[in-house]
């Protein structure tokens, strides 16, 4: 990944950071879909800079990354942002720098909702009782404190696909090196990859 832009999100009295993350991340989801390299595969990576932060957990700034200049001008996310363009300051495109010696990978982070569904599924494998599977699951707790986006999946696949909505979670990791990975089209590390994709981080 050697160069990215950043957009900077605009919270006001009407659109707080909350709001503007679920409006803007659905643009960039779409713009990635739109220009994806392969099924569910993107060139493009996403960074949240501000990772943690105290006042809000995604902070408020995405960063988008590319290992073209070309890629990342070809996208144009200026076009898929233009109905928030008073929420939103969108940098020009800049290179990482040199000095860059930290890694990392975002990605999407999915919880098991069902737990009867999923101790049952247990017992059957390990062959064990119900109510022991159900005792592995005690305690397990459904919500995270991992930062999330509440976003609307458009998957199109399939007669009967319909829109979903859905709490993105995201986990930040460390990585000791650079790794050339695939990312999936909400620009994450994608599971479909044996390997991971990270990313730089500065």
């Amino acid at each position: 990944m050697k160069y990215y832009l950043d957009i900077t999100l605009l919270p006001d009295a009407e659109a707080n950071l909350g709001f503007l993350w679920q409006k803007v991340y659905q643009q960039i989801h779409i713009a990635l879909a739109d220009n994806k390299i392969a099924k569910n595969q993107s060139a493009i990576a996403v960074s949240f800079p501000k990772y943690g932060d105290k006042v809000f957990p995604l902070g408020d700034k995405l960063r988008l990354l590319a290992n073209q200049q070309a890629q990342l001008e070809q996208l144009d996310i200026g076009k898929w942002l233009n109905r928030l363009t008073d929420y939103t300051h969108v940098t020009s495109i800049k290179k990482v720098p040199s000095s860059v010696n930290e890694y990392v990978f975002f990605k999407r982070k999915q919880f098991k909702s069902n737990l009867i569904k999923e101790a049952k599924r247990r017992a059957k494998y390990k062959g064990e009782s119900l109510e022991a599977a159900l005792a592995h699951f005690k305690d397990y707790k459904k919500d995270s404190s991992l930062p999330f986006i509440n976003i609307t999946s458009l998957s199109t696949e399939g007669e009967g696909a319909i829109n979903k909505n859905f709490k993105l979670f995201i986990e930040k990791n460390k990585a000791d090196k650079l790794e050339q990975g695939c990312f999936n089209c909400y620009g994450l590390s994608s599971r479909e990859s044996n390997k991971i994709s990270t990313i730089p981080w500065f």
